[in-house]
């Protein structure tokens, strides 16, 4: 009987992630790699958690590279490459999980996109391609548990109620609880995750932290109450910042009601699927990219320059340059002419559009001093017109999430709402940062980005033991303050310096509703829903600043403005 439930629980670990590939080195010493991503399918966009097993049972180190090719489509579309290496000493093995960065779609009618991983080295050489949830569902973590006797009908449920569109009507992606990862990264392109209360209890708690970051960014977690447990016995705080989290009774046998199951990572999640978001909030009425305004082409100056050329090349140089005689001088004159009418256009494109580029950003900001977290949980919003770079590669100093985002089709747009978007945006984890290449800027061009990244920080907002008087330990000014006390009376302040006490003075939310709306409308969509759920928490703070730094990207961008609300609970020490 023992040996049969120790099958089942090998067996469940086995099916509730994908085996990418195991290549047996050397037989007799069972030296092997085995490459194994932790959830069973890749969410649209974001990072697959990926665990490596080196067993070197051999007398010489051994090494592996692999690599990863992450496409939007099968045949056409954006592209992310990556590569990693590892060595094993020897009589060894190791262990290292590591984050693949995804293809971002660029639109939701890219259905499904394909991994494609590939190993080298002194190990041998294997290939595997799969490929990950639909970019036109809600992206779900579904735990084996629940999984196991559900996930036909979740399917089914799925194909039928139209969720999803085109061959890949699956509804989530499994995952064991005891073996999930312990970065934010490895959920960040996700919507939702459901598992029992047992399943969370299960969870190491580097993951469990790693879930309630994700949580603040925006997630949803729906528990599944086999027990009288609740948020406060497991760990898990009622206020969750930008995600949510639904506890909802369950019978021993863990079946689902598919279709409410469907209604609550839809309509029932407080957000509303990331890839849709990214896919359709920037396209045509993006506040920022009409707050920095439009730029025409200048067709004059180049018309003109073409009709000179068109001159010079033409009849001055057929009856002046080499007369009639001297035809041969065409091949000497005709390059010439070329060549300065081809350096007087790039003149010309340097004085009108500059080296670099110029873009403004938009920042929501958590800042959560609470419980030890001393954590910035931020969304950038950013859009930039460039003119002439001299490269396109550039570095993110710490864990991100970046996305490009489809912006209004024009002349300048490289990546619109045209549809079917390509593009190499690669991103190449080393260390703790992230080299990024490919076509995340191009010169003469417009972008926009989507950023998504966790800071660690001891700013914070401060009550003083004098009343109606805090304090500011954030390292720049802010321009205004508003705070909603616990009995739901507002207070404002200006003029914030670091580390000065203020005192905030008792106003009418009629007196700033308009300059909020003001602050909140100039986000998109989604972050515009944020901010009008959460404003009115009491003992929170929503901050104004021009000060504060934001996600450093391309260096040779110059951005005019860095506009950041700042929200958070007031900390009292």
């Amino acid at each position: 009987m023992f040996r049969y439930f120790l099958f089942l629980v090998l067996i469940s670990r086995v099916i509730a992630q994908e085996t990418l590939f195991r290549e047996t080195f050397d037989p007799k010493t069972d030296t092997h790699v085995e490459i194994v991503a932790l959830f069973s399918k890749a969410s649209p966009g974001g990072y697959l958690p990926v665990r490596v097993k080196i067993a070197n049972n051999l007398n010489v180190s051994k090494s592996i590279n692999l690599g990863f090719s992450s496409t939007s489509n099968y045949t056409q579309g954006t592209r992310s490459d990556s590569d990693f290496s590892f060595t094993a000493p020897a009589g060894k093995s190791i262990t290292r999980d590591i984050y693949v960065p995804l293809a971002p779609s660029g639109d939701s009618y890219s259905l499904i996109s394909m991994l494609r991983t590939t190993m080298s080295g002194s190990l041998g050489k294997a290939e595997n391609t799969s490929n990950s949830l639909s970019r036109a569902q809600s992206a779900v973590l579904l735990s084996e548990a629940l999984f196991t006797p559900n996930g036909s009908s979740l399917d089914s449920a799925m194909s039928t109620s139209g969720s999803s569109r085109g061959g890949n009507d699956q509804f989530a992606a499994r995952f064991d609880p005891g073996m999930l990862p312990d970065s934010w990264l490895a959920y960040s392109g996700y919507d939702s995750m459901m598992m029992t209360d047992r399943d969370w209890t299960t969870t190491p708690a580097s993951a469990q932290n790693a879930i309630l970051s994700w949580l603040r960014l925006g997630g949803q977690l729906i528990i599944y109450n086999t027990s009288s447990a609740d948020f406060k016995s497991l760990g898990i705080p009622e206020d969750l910042s930008f995600g949510s989290a639904i506890m909802r009774p369950i019978g021993s046998d863990l079946k689902l009601d598919a279709a409410a199951t469907l209604e609550l990572v839809s309509t029932g999640n407080i957000n509303k699927p990331r890839n849709t978001s990214i896919s359709e909030d920037f396209v045509s009425s993006w506040p920022l990219q009409a707050h920095f305004g439009s730029q025409t082409f200048r067709y004059g100056m180049f018309i003109a320059v073409l009709i000179i050329f068109a001159i010079f090349v033409g009849p001055v140089n057929l009856f002046v340059f080499a007369k009639s005689g001297q035809r041969h001088k065409l091949f000497i004159t005709t390059p010439i002419i070329s060549l300065i009418a081809s350096i007087i256009l790039i003149a010309l494109i340097i004085i009108q559009d500059g080296f670099g580029g110029s873009g403004m950003r938009r920042i929501l900001m958590e800042v959560r001093p609470d419980g030890d977290q001393n954590a910035a949980y931020i969304h950038q919003e950013q859009f930039c017109r460039t003119g002439v770079l001299t490269q396109s590669r550039f570095e993110i100093d710490s864990a991100t999430l970046v996305s490009p985002v489809p912006i209004a089709q024009s002349r300048w747009s490289r990546f619109s709402d045209r549809g079917n978007n390509e593009g190499n945006f690669s991103l190449q984890p080393i260390d703790a940062k992230f080299s990024a290449s490919g076509d995340w800027f191009q010169s003469r061009s417009e972008h926009g980005h989507y950023i998504t990244s966790i800071r660690s920080t001891r700013g914070r907002i401060e009550k003083t033991d004098t009343p109606n008087t805090f304090l500011s330990t954030f390292d720049f000014p802010i321009e205004s303050l508003f705070y909603l006390d616990d009995a739901s009376q507002w207070f404002r302040a200006e003029g914030i310096s670091t580390g000065k006490l203020f005192k905030l003075t008792p106003v009418e939310y009629s007196v700033i509703e308009q300059e909020l709306n003001a602050h909140i409308n100039a986000f998109t969509h989604r972050n515009q829903k944020t901010l009008n759920r959460i404003h009115r928490r009491t003992s929170s703070y929503i901050a104004i600043t021009k000060a504060a730094p934001g996600i450093a990207t391309h260096p040779s961008i110059r951005w005019k403005e860095t506009q950041t609300v700042i929200t958070g609970p007031v900390f009292t020490p």
